[in-house]
């Protein structure tokens, strides 16, 4: 049978740049329009009746790009907290953002931290940011506080299971996404939720994300919706789902 909806749609954001220099453009410009295609996207997670949308926004790896393109990127995140940030609540959204935030400046940190607080009794949309995201971080993280807890006699290593470490992780009160979308082509998962997305369905397209329109975010939709997920076990009349993997895999190919 068709999938419904996904639960929890995750988003690597990539290609701004190339997208950029493929139309004579800086490539600040291309982060510009990138901006918009969020906007776009929550908007149709929201009609579509998504419940968490996670994006991949600037990962642990990025500070290592030029320090004037990653002060503009910082720049751009702090307008839209202040100029889009009150619609998104507004239309019951809650804004959620993991990674290491301690490595963003204070009055960034100051302004992610008042939309989640002002956000938090909403009930729509969980939209989730991931800023100084890695996700090999979050699992060391989520393991020095198991072995924090065994030291203190709370917790014994027999007792530790799968939902031990889910439990001590960034998404705890999260499902685990059940497809995860790359833009641009990319054939890789450049560290973004390794142990979340064990089971999720993978869509990459050839679009870069300043080209992936709300048409082509419900072309994946669609694609997910005609998938089979087994999760490792046998199911009869598979039939023509066979090669599913490798139709979604060049998904909105151009």
């Amino acid at each position: 049978m068709p999938n419904a909806i996904p639960q929890h749609v995750a988003i690597i954001m990539d290609g701004n740049g190339r997208w950029a220099k493929k139309q004579g453009l800086l490539r600040v410009q291309g982060h510009e329009v990138g901006v918009q295609r969020v906007e776009e996207i929550i908007k149709a997670a929201q009609e579509k009746g998504i419940r968490f949308l996670t994006l991949y926004a600037f990962s642990k790896e990025n500070w290592r790009r030029p320090k004037e393109e990653v002060e503009f990127l910082m720049g751009l995140l702090s307008s839209y907290l202040d100029k889009k940030i009150e619609v998104l609540i507004k239309n019951n959204c809650i804004f959620n953002v993991i990674g290491e935030m301690g490595d963003l400046a204070p009055t960034l940190q100051k302004k992610l931290k008042q939309a989640m607080e002002t956000s938090k009794h909403n009930t729509g949309l969980v939209v989730t940011f991931a800023l100084s995201y890695s996700s090999r971080r979050e699992i060391l993280r989520a393991c020095q506080k198991i072995a924090e807890q065994a030291v203190r006699g709370a917790i014994q290593p027999s007792g530790i299971t799968e939902e031990t470490l889910s439990r001590n992780l960034y998404t705890a009160d999260m499902p685990d996404p059940e497809l995860l979308i790359r833009t641009s082509g990319e054939m890789r998962i450049s560290n973004f939720l390794l142990w979340q997305i064990s089971y999720a369905e993978l869509y990459i397209t050839q679009k870069f994300w300043p080209e992936f329109t709300r048409d082509e975010f419900e072309k994946a939709l669609e694609d997910y919706k005609g998938r089979e997920r087994r999760f490792g076990d046998t199911c009869p009349g598979r039939g023509s789902n066979e090669s599913s993997g490798a139709r979604a895999v060049n998904g909105g190919k151009t």
